[in-house]
């Protein structure tokens, strides 16, 4: 069992920034492939970044060149730095890590884009 503690998220307005953290409790994180994604209303829940135990990234194509993943396998954490926010990344943001075919989720963060 791993669980994810997501914090960071809150309200901002547009062209603002936020940093979203999520803690992991497993021994091995580093084995881990982490991501983040997000789900509005009415909306499928769709990956927004991922970063595997290799340190690769991706991102979705709405959120790049805005969004920042990183991770910090000394403290179990994986970040999620958001710039120029728009409205349209109003959304529940989820922390998500992946381990041999295991998949295991955050509560999920509110993030809040005012125009």
């Amino acid at each position: 069992q791993v669980q994810l503690v997501e914090s960071g998220g809150g309200l901002v307005q547009a062209g603002g920034s936020l940093r979203l953290s999520c803690v992991a409790s497993t021994s091995i994180f580093k084995l881990y492939d982490m991501g983040w994604h997000r789900q509005a209303p009415g909306n499928q829940r769709e990956l927004v970044a991922a970063i595997t135990r290799g340190g690769d990234t991706n991102y979705a194509d709405s959120v790049k060149g805005r969004f920042t993943i990183s991770r910090d396998n000394a403290k179990n954490t994986v970040y999620l730095q958001m710039n120029n926010l728009k409205p349209e990344d109003t959304a529940v943001y989820y922390c998500n890590a992946n381990w041999r075919g295991y998949a295991y989720w955050g509560q999920g963060t509110q993030v809040t884009v005012s125009s």
